[in-house]
């Protein structure tokens, strides 16, 4: 059975957890460009991105970034990185885009706890390491996220 993460102290430095995987679709693509009124050509026009530098049409990093931090809560409500305890996204850093997400690639998130702060008696913040990757095992994006968090209760 995996460990089950309710509140903050539950966790320790150094806990990692690997997501179920997820391929990223053409209409993945097309849908997030709607979304978000981002059609710029190297995403949506495939005779313009073969031309371009990654020759062929790739994922807007953003996509990739919100797909990527999402696949951990696929692990289950005992076993993803949000404990039960849960308050708040306290924040996101050093966000790098690091190799293109193309249509039909398989992309999961491996996470690691890299640091817990108190922040007073109830409640403090978890800090992870979070590394997308494709099915070739390379590194597609990496970031930095902070989750607020309950204490256990005294």
């Amino acid at each position: 059975m995996a460990k089950e993460y309710l509140y903050l102290d539950d966790y320790q430095v150094g806990d990692r957890m690997i997501s179920p995987a997820r391929t990223v679709t053409e209409v993945d693509i097309v849908n997030f460009a709607a979304l978000t009124g981002d059609w710029h050509p190297l995403h949506t026009d495939a005779e313009y991105a073969a031309g371009g530098p990654f020759k062929g049409r790739i994922a807007h990093g953003m996509l990739v970034l919100s797909i990527g931090l999402a696949l951990p809560f696929r692990l289950g409500a005992y076993s993803s990185y949000l404990p039960k305890s849960f308050i708040a996204f306290y924040g996101m850093e050093g966000v790098r885009f690091t190799a293109p997400t193309r249509i039909g690639d398989t992309i999961h998130c491996e996470v690691e706890v890299i640091e817990i702060a108190d922040k007073g008696k109830d409640k403090g913040v978890l800090t992870v390491r979070n590394e997308i990757k494709n099915q070739r095992g390379e590194t597609a994006a990496t970031f930095v996220m902070k989750l607020f968090c309950g204490k256990k209760p005294a």
